[in-house]
């Protein structure tokens, strides 16, 4: 019997309600604040994420899945390695939004020079090839927004507090979320301090792990994403960026913080926050959901190189990410759901064989006006098509009989409080729909 892949799951029922939830509340929200919704292709050239994910993140080196077709393959096969390959021909699933979004707005010139800025949003699936865990899929889900053309600190705070909102939105207490921020600097205090980090980090080697010294010659700043706690300790006492930043960094993060304040926003300044992947610059984010199990549920933060790396003209960005399956976990662990309760629906059921035409008729009436219906297409008798109703969920119960036919009506039956009413076709439709909303 074929499986599905470790580390995916299957989105039905209940569960892909909640999926179902989670992008229409984003796009209530988002459409607030002038975001429209995009969708990227699942796969990209692989140089769409080295130039703004870092070659030297985990994401790239690690992570990435591969995309070859069978032809292809083969001539790597034959030839020993894909050095011979063209651009176009190395592919790979995407792991992360922005990437693919940056490259559309480039591509498709949604960004033109001295124009409105543009603010997208997505809910896509991203493919990641981890360790299959609790709340670490290698095929998961993230709805996320970015606003390019926007250098203000005004939407740096405007990110996060979408954010905030959103996840109170799903049902999130604000009181058991933690917001965290911090501002990485940019090209003119960053690399001075990257390099103080990289003095701390060869100074520390004998107590750091191979990969944290490792980043001390290809990215210093990762060390502070280390997940081995004794590192985490020891990276805990290196140089702060928010004691390095420039004067225009230090007052665009101060600015920033001024309009969290104003619009009532709890966040702890977290200076060793610096996120996983190369691009970002200046503001980031992140927010925990507290005593959950489950960690970071959802961040993000400026990147104002990122489109100049992907082959456009300088032009800030910045933009958020959360991920379905955390989220799920989060809330299910504070004793919420994301799951919604399903579509109210009405069953019309068949007394006879002779009544089939009669219900198929009634059926599309039905449906044509907006209403979930249901009925029954395998010969079931009356009693079976009551309890088909009860397992589907059905408020309603259409029964159609030969005594009804005849007369011209049709009997409405209350699956809660088995009460019943015989009424006349003609007004079946518009009772059934008044009842229903």
């Amino acid at each position: 019997m074929a499986q599905r892949i470790q580390g995916t799951e299957d989105l039905y029922g209940g569960y892909m309600r909640g999926w179902q939830h989670i992008q229409d509340t984003a796009r209530e929200l988002f459409g607030t604040y002038g975001f429209d919704m995009i969708e990227t292709p699942a796969i990209e050239q692989v140089d769409t994420f080295v130039h703004g994910i870092g070659e030297s993140t985990d994401v790239v080196r690690k992570e990435m899945f591969r995309v070859f077709s069978g032809a292809l393959m083969e001539r790597l096969i034959g030839a020993g390695g894909e050095g011979g390959l063209k651009a176009k021909q190395r592919m790979a699933l995407r792991p992360e939004g922005t990437a693919g979004v940056v490259r559309a707005a480039v591509e498709d010139k949604l960004v033109s020079q001295g124009a409105a800025p543009v603010k997208l949003w997505y809910a896509e699936a991203m493919f990641r090839g981890e360790r299959p865990q609790k709340g670490r899929l290698r095929q998961f889900h993230q709805v996320g927004i970015e606003w390019m053309g926007a250098p203000d600190p005004a939407a740096d705070a405007e990110c996060v507090i979408v954010l905030m909102e959103y996840f109170r939105l799903l049902g999130f207490d604000p009181a058991r979320l933690r917001l965290r921020i911090n501002s990485m600097g940019d090209a003119t205090c960053r690399p001075a301090y990257r390099e103080k980090v990289r003095d701390f980090i060869i100074a520390h080697a004998h107590e750091l792990c191979a990969d944290c010294r490792e980043r001390a010659d290809v990215n210093p700043l990762r060390a502070f994403d280390c997940k081995v706690d004794h590192d985490r300790e020891i990276m805990a006492h290196a140089p702060l960026v928010t004691d390095h930043l420039c004067d225009t960094c230090a007052a665009h993060y101060a600015q920033v913080k001024c309009y969290l304040d104003e619009a009532g926003v709890a966040y702890v300044e977290d200076p060793t926050l610096v996120r996983g992947l190369d691009y970002y610059t200046r503001t980031v984010f992140e927010v925990d959901a507290l005593d959950s199990g489950v960690g970071a549920i959802g961040g993000g933060g400026r990147y104002d190189d990122l489109v100049e790396l992907e082959g456009g003209r300088p032009t800030p960005g910045i933009g958020f990410a959360v991920g379905f399956e955390r989220i799920s976990l989060a809330l299910a662990a504070c004793g919420g759901s994301l799951e919604t309760k399903p579509p109210a629906c009405v069953y019309v059921a068949c007394a006879a064989p002779e009544q089939r035409d009669a219900v198929f008729s009634t059926s599309l009436a039905l449906r044509r006006a907006g209403v979930r219906t249901e009925a029954d297409y395998q010969g079931r008798s009356l009693k079976s098509q009551f309890k088909q109703a009860d397992r589907l969920g059905a408020r309603l119960c259409v029964v159609l009989g030969a005594d009804e036919v005849a007369s011209g009506t049709a009997t409405l039956r209350d699956m809660q409080t088995h009460e019943q009413v015989r009424l006349p076709l003609a007004e079946l439709v518009a009772t059934v729909s008044q009842r229903i909303s």
